[in-house]
């Protein structure tokens, strides 16, 4: 089971990552995030930020399917995120190994290539 701890953790041991200051956690690599709490929206109610609840970048609509069917007590979304490569994963559900494999994957998105390769070398 992993909590925000683990992903501030995982996210904070890449190169070049900012926290952006925020209720939860908000994290980006060269000005694009890859990692932040769901800020859940109900009609006629206030915005919550659920730190219980990641938001992934994954790249493209394939992956965003190929997770959200083949793994759906982890990952969701919800009509909001239609069209965005993203997914809602349910931090409770994952365990830290799993969850710092989607976090560096996200990262490696969204990272500029030089990063990206530097990583790959630092491990």
């Amino acid at each position: 089971m992993a909590d925000a701890d683990d992903v501030r953790r995982v996210a904070l041991s890449l190169p070049h990552v900012v926290e952006i200051e925020s209720d939860g956690f908000d994290f980006r690599v060269g000005d694009k995030g890859f990692v932040w709490s769901y800020p859940e929206r109900s009609p006629g109610k206030r915005r919550v930020i659920r730190t219980d609840i990641a938001v992934l970048f994954v790249g493209d609509e394939a992956e965003k399917q190929a997770l959200l069917l083949g793994e759906p007590d982890l990952f969701f979304t919800t009509p909001a995120y239609d069209g965005w490569p993203l997914v809602m994963l349910r931090l409770e559900a994952v365990d830290t190994e799993r969850l710092d494999e989607l976090v560096i994957d996200a990262w490696c998105m969204r990272a500029p290539a030089d990063m990206v390769g530097d990583l790959a070398r630092e491990q």
